[in-house]
């Protein structure tokens, strides 16, 4: 009997095997050809959703891009921690390149090491994006890049003092005018040349993009379940989708507790609109998993984490129950890992005197 039991085990096991493998061979042969023939997603109505596509192939390193005179000065003053009112912060101090341009903190540490409400979000793509910050109150990446500057949390700097500060630095003289032709310093200039700099913060090709590029071998069979799961049963791509995987909308996870005074509003700050209450920017996902901690105040340390609330259903009633296995969401964790890729090296610039 004992031996009989053991048998049946071993054929089982064999025919679970076989079929497995045969599930993952059929979602490779799925997913192995252009993405406009891929299965078709799972969506909620309403939604106008674009597919998943690698992003345009673009050499963030390339020295023509880098040695452009305004990306020059752009890069110079984003390094340059007398930027701030310490002369202790510069805008890399939250967004450092070594960090995939995040500072890999649950909130941001800024002037006199005051803490900010909420988590930095990493730089890659920026010039994609639409709108900035977690609750989109900047439309322009010169209007995002005063805000930090002047926020006296963040970098603290009186903007009155700041023209005849950088005046003052002769070495900045010659770079305006390399960048502008024109050595007056204005902090129309400073914004320019910051927003030229940031537009070249981009990520590198990942594994996703080379596959979807026709390297049909660049993702695992584990990874391409992820894919799956990621387009269908997870429910994914009803925020994260496109090039960009975001859909650049505001959404409340249902953290917000409305008794609760110090609660982060989120969108509702810009729009003053209830139902903006607990709002917050959709992030891009690409590279996610080198930019944690996640969510907009940096709550979880753990990608395992954030997957399982979503799979519990999240803490409100937009979030549905996902009821992932613990193989599917190991499979949706490593497709993850797929769109993620380490950053460009950059090399600090030499700062004027």
């Amino acid at each position: 009997m004992k031996k009989l039991l053991v048998i049946t085990a071993i054929v089982l096991t064999g025919i679970a095997t076989v079929a497995l493998t045969e599930q993952k061979g059929s979602l490779r042969k799925m997913y192995s050809k252009p993405t406009h023939l891929w299965p078709a997603p799972l969506i909620e109505p309403g939604i106008h959703w674009k597919e998943l596509e690698a992003l345009p192939i673009t050499d963030s390193a390339s020295t023509a891009v880098l040695n452009d005179p305004l990306v020059l000065l752009g890069k110079t003053l984003f390094f340059d921690p007398r930027l701030s009112a310490s002369n202790q912060i510069s805008c890399s101090s939250c967004h450092d390149p070594d960090l995939s341009w995040a500072d890999g903190r649950s909130v941001a540490l800024g002037h006199d090491h005051q803490q900010g409400k909420r988590n930095t979000p990493s730089l890659l793509n920026i010039a994609r994006m639409q709108t900035f910050f977690w609750d989109g109150r900047a439309r322009s990446l010169q209007q995002q890049a005063i805000n930090p500057i002047s926020e006296p949390h963040e970098m603290a700097q009186d903007l009155t003092k700041l023209i005849p500060k950088i005046r003052a630095i002769k070495g900045y003289h010659q770079l305006f005018k390399d960048a502008y032709d024109s050595e007056e310093i204005s902090m129309e200039g400073i914004l320019d040349a910051i927003a030229a700099f940031e537009e070249t913060i981009v990520s590198r090709s990942n594994r996703f993009d080379n596959f979807v590029r026709g390297q049909y071998n660049a993702l695992t069979d584990e990874e391409i379940e992820g894919l799956h799961l990621f387009r269908t049963k997870a429910l994914c791509m009803n925020c994260h989708y496109g090039p960009d995987f975001s859909d650049q909308q505001f959404h409340a996870l249902g953290f917000y507790d409305s008794t609760d005074q110090k609660q982060d509003p989120g969108r509702f700050a810009v729009t003053k609109k209830k139902e903006d209450l607990g709002r917050f920017r959709t992030p891009s996902l690409r590279d996610v998993m080198r930019t944690g901690p996640w969510m907009h105040d940096g709550r979880y340390n753990e990608m395992e984490d954030v997957i399982n609330l979503f799979n519990d259903g999240g803490a409100g009633p937009r979030i549905k129950k996902l009821n992932l296995t613990a193989k599917e969401r190991k499979s949706l964790q490593a497709f993850l890992h797929a769109i993620t890729a380490a950053p460009f090296k950059v090399q600090r610039p030499e700062l004027p005197k």
